[in-house]
């Protein structure tokens, strides 16, 4: 079975108990244990390894996206924050110009790429990028001023949703019609302990949408992973109604049972694990212990979930060898009992 069939197995929920896990090093904890960490990389045939070795961005540098809003990254290789908005009044917007998608990346090598993985029948994926309808709005007009704008129903907002939304259903138009398998989206929608909006408001200015890109990706055959930090609880069945594939949801702030009850079964799940309190400041055995709960609350002997953990300054070595043999030692923990 190729990659891609065994792909679209999963993607049915008819996939392999096992449960494949991608570990991310960030570049400020390889700084701080460095070749401690090499052994990372290939110990394990059902945990992907990555280290960064090198910073994405220097601390304190500035830099003005595709869209206008500038942003400063006040520390080495790690997200930045916006602080220059281009529509912050509503005067701006009719003079604004979204960016061009056939500049979003270069679409010639893109087919080429997905062409060639095809012919060795491995699955190519498509992305956006991260801040998709909901977080892109909040950087066009501010975090402060993005909510209200919602609360007072503006009706300027209708009509930046809509250009926001045509900029990105043509790039998952040239994604569809590249070849690509299935397309990431990553809008962080909640915060802590609940949506930054109330539900209905979500579902009245952003669900919309996402339905229409997602079902076009998805009446075209392609799937759609979506990523979110923060508590979606709230919203995690309008996910599923709008058609994605993949859900990508951070562990503890949503509940591992809210999850397995809302989505288990019915999307593959593919867990943020905790990089908040119990990798950080928990014991090893603590850290093995959720680790497995995950495996347990989530897995299935048919599949359906995977994996993923971010490795975040503050985390101590000892607690990274644990997550990782975790991970390891958990990825068949569904195989064993069927």
């Amino acid at each position: 079975m190729t990659e891609r069939e065994q792909f679209e197995h999963e993607m049915a929920l008819e996939g392999q108990p096992e449960v494949k896990s991608h570990l991310h090093v960030t570049y400020p904890v390889w700084q701080q244990f460095g070749e401690k960490l090499r052994w990372l990389e290939g110990y394990s045939e059902n945990v992907q390894a990555g280290i960064a070795r090198t910073p994405g961005h220097a601390a304190n540098s500035e830099v003005t996206d595709r869209w206008g809003c500038h942003w400063v990254y006040p520390l080495e290789a790690l997200d930045g924050i916006c602080v220059r908005h281009p529509v912050a009044a509503w005067t701006d917007l009719a003079s604004y110009a979204p960016p061009n998608p056939d500049e979003f990346t270069d679409w010639e090598r893109e087919r080429d790429r997905i062409a060639g993985a095809h012919e060795r029948g491995e699955v190519a994926s498509g992305g956006t990028d991260h801040g998709f309808i909901f977080l892109r709005l909040t950087y066009l007009r501010g975090f402060d001023q993005a909510l209200m704008d919602m609360a007072d129903e503006r009706p300027e907002l209708e009509e930046l949703i809509a250009l926001v939304e045509g900029y990105w259903m043509e790039v998952a138009r040239r994604w569809v019609e590249a070849g690509a398998d299935t397309i990431g989206f990553g809008d962080d929608l909640g915060l802590q302990h609940a949506l930054p909006v109330h539900p209905e408001t979500w579902r009245r200015y952003i669900r919309p949408s996402y339905e229409r890109i997602f079902t076009y990706c998805r009446s075209h055959g392609v799937h759609v992973q979506h990523h979110s930090d923060g508590y979606i609880v709230d919203i995690i069945p309008d996910l599923i109604d709008c058609g994605i594939s993949v859900l990508n949801p951070q562990d503890l702030v949503n509940g591992l049972d809210n999850i397995a009850r809302l989505a288990r079964g019915k999307v593959h799940i593919r867990l943020d694990l905790d990089r908040q309190d119990i990798t950080v400041f928990g014991t090893p055995e603590q850290v093995d212990a959720h680790v497995r709960q995950c495996v347990e609350t989530l897995g299935s002997s048919r599949g359906g979930l995977s994996i993923i953990w971010g490795v975040y300054p503050g985390t101590p070595l000892a607690n990274i060898e644990a997550a990782a043999r975790a991970l390891d030692r958990y990825s068949t923990w569904w195989q064993d009992r069927g």
